[in-house]
């Protein structure tokens, strides 16, 4: 069955895409690999920002019912140092497991109208005249299929086969940074050094097999080409270190898929939606990207994290006020948790 729009992958990026897109009537497809619930590794936090934008188009209840409140960040490092910034004024992120969290955002998708399929594998795009006209699968049954579409959106995640197949993303030198998952030994003694964390993990146990994800970072030239587009951590990942992640991979979606829309209604042409998706995204996170890297390269040495404890001793206003731009609050008009809840 031809589609309007066939997403690839069902992470909170592809799911958040399909959902905007089923309300607005939109026939959309998202094809994933996995069966869900599944567990994923990274991207457990949501930060008020990434709050915000999940109100923009559905109810949280049930993700702030399945999630622990977080008002803010600590920061520690050598020498003991310790540093604790608060987003203040009754502002909150939420912690909650990627399995809850991918799996709330792909049923209320489905819900709204998408086709989910389960256990089909993204293996390629399907081009004609140089334009993606949909991508080909393989599914639980085995073999290869077609899904076409008008439109195509690559949501795999930091390593996407589409982003791959088509040139379009590449991992840089640096930075070279792990995610690690269920500790292994080398954490497990790094933890213990630090007098900080050491007693918050006095009661740890290994709830599962070691994983690890990396390198982390991937550097995209340009978010598509004619008849894709590309969302989450397809479109480039920055090592948030600040905890945005989820609200970069989120804004993300909902950029592309307004961009979609604009295509769907002949707004935009197809040899044009790549690079309107790349104007609205440096537009939308520019700045960010740029306090990121500036965050990242401070943490980077002791004498960084012994500056910000400094910063937050003499300057706590100002300190404060980074906080809560890490936490990307301004992107809540009242900068509160969202009000339907």
């Amino acid at each position: 069955m031809f589609e309007d729009v066939v997403i690839a992958g069902g992470g909170p990026a592809g799911s958040f895409a399909a959902l905007i897109l089923a309300q607005a009537g939109v026939r959309v497809r998202i094809c994933d690999r996995a069966v869900f619930p599944r567990d994923k590794l990274c991207g457990d936090t949501l930060n008020p920002g990434a709050l915000a934008v999940l109100a923009r188009h559905l109810h949280t209840s049930v993700v702030l019912a399945a999630s622990i409140p977080i008002d803010g960040m600590v920061l520690t490092g050598p020498g003991d140092v310790s540093v604790h910034g608060r987003y203040g004024d009754g502002v909150h992120g939420r912690a909650i497991t990627r399995r809850a969290l991918d799996q709330w955002l792909i049923t209320t998708a489905s819900a709204a109208g998408a086709i989910v399929e389960e256990r089909t594998r993204v293996i390629g795009p399907l081009v004609t005249d140089d334009e993606v006209r949909g991508v080909r699968v393989r599914g639980k049954a085995g073999g290869e299929q077609s899904r076409p579409a008008r439109v195509t959106i690559a949501a795999e995640g930091r390593r996407s086969p589409l982003a791959s197949a088509l040139g379009l993303a590449r991992q840089p030198s640096t930075p070279r940074r792990w995610a690690i998952g269920a500790p292994a030994s080398l954490l497990e003694s790094t933890v213990r050094s630090d007098a900080q964390l050491r007693w918050r993990f006095a009661r740890a146990v290994r709830a599962s097999a070691v994983t690890v994800l990396g390198p982390m970072a991937v550097d995209v030239e340009m978010p598509g080409r004619p008849g894709l587009l590309l969302a989450g951590d397809a479109a480039g990942f920055i090592d948030p270190m600040t905890g945005d992640g989820l609200r970069l991979a989120l804004e993300g979606a909902e950029l592309a898929a307004d961009v979609t829309l604009d295509v769907l209604a002949g707004r935009i042409s197809r040899t044009r939606m790549a690079r309107e998706l790349g104007d609205r995204r440096r537009a939308r996170f520019r700045a960010k990207w740029r306090f990121n890297r500036a965050m990242r390269r401070l943490v980077d040495y002791p004498a960084g994290v012994a500056g910000a404890a400094l910063a937050a001793r003499w300057l706590p206003g100002l300190f404060a006020q980074m906080i809560r731009y890490a936490g990307d609050c301004e992107t809540s008009a009242k900068c509160r948790e969202p009000v339907n809840q």
